[in-house]
């Protein structure tokens, strides 16, 4: 058995320790990750020395990279998308609530994000536990949704009239190909987890349009109850970045938010996306 050090956090997500991410990783301890993430959402990893390709080798020990359409990589590392904000910018990237890929028919099983440069105070992230907010619900609203799909799209987000575009932002230079957003899903809003067999809440903020054969009106009443409901204290998790730092998300089972309070100062973080299985009521 690996011999991890897994310690939970508040809210959601679980503390590594006893492992070196930059070396190779046993299958013990690649099983205990895999189980953890299931069960807890969110690896939180601190004092870390991970090179480039040690960022893509052990991604590649969950399964594919899905590569991202629409932010900038690494020069050299096209599987590795850059998050990144400079000291004149104002607008950070993930800076709503939302999972990575919902937009996708087969959305991203994981992310693992990488601290490159960190401003002296602020960027922290915040992570959601979709476990605990579906299993809160009342009786008759978990019914309800147990029934429901909902649509999903990348086309309010990433597109030629995506916010980003029609504002002003100042997030242009970091995002881009808007012919490439024309994704649209349809999954269920409640899912059950492949690894935990938990129930899990399935809309996000940032992604979801509405739900599936309602109106963007209907819905938004709905919507906007689920997910002040979903980030409430007891679900949600601050991570504080430190250099060495690694945040691994299950984006079946979590949402998160990127914190934009640390204006003038420069931000960097080298993001991979793992490829998931088709979603399950």
């Amino acid at each position: 058995m690996s011999e991890l050090d897994i310690r939970p956090a508040d809210g959601v997500g679980a503390y590594i320790g006893g492992i070196d991410l930059d070396r190779d990783i046993s299958d013990a301890a690649l099983a205990s990750m895999r189980q953890t993430l299931g069960d807890y959402g969110v690896l939180f990893f601190r004092d870390q020395n991970l090179s480039p390709e040690g960022h893509i080798k052990m991604a590649e020990r969950f399964g594919g990279i899905n590569v991202n359409r629409f932010f900038g990589h690494v020069e050299g590392y096209p599987q590795i998308a850059e998050v990144r904000k400079e000291p004149e910018q104002r607008s950070n990237i993930g800076g709503n609530w939302h999972t990575d890929h919902s937009y996708d028919e087969i959305p991203a099983m994981g992310s693992i994000l990488v601290a490159r440069e960190l401003p002296n105070r602020g960027g922290d992230t915040v992570f959601a536990n979709m476990f605990s907010a579906f299993e809160s619900l009342s009786d008759g609203l978990k019914e309800t949704l147990m029934g429901l799909r909902a649509v999903h799209s990348s086309r309010h987000v990433f597109g030629d009239k995506s916010r980003y575009q029609t504002e002003n932002s100042d997030l242009g230079d970091r995002l881009g190909n808007t012919d490439a957003a024309r994704q649209d899903a349809v999954h269920p809003v409640v899912i059950r987890h492949p690894i935990s067999g938990r129930r899990a809440l399935y809309i996000n903020s940032g992604f979801t349009t509405h739900f599936d054969g309602w109106t963007a009106a209907e819905s938004q009443p709905l919507l906007n109850y689920l997910v002040r409901h979903a980030t409430r204290p007891e679900h949600i998790h601050k991570f504080c970045w430190q250099p060495g730092s690694i945040a691994f998300w299950d984006n079946r089972a979590t949402w998160h938010y990127a914190i934009n309070d640390y204006h003038g100062q420069r931000r960097l973080m080298h993001r991979i996306t793992v490829q998931g299985d088709a979603l399950a009521a």
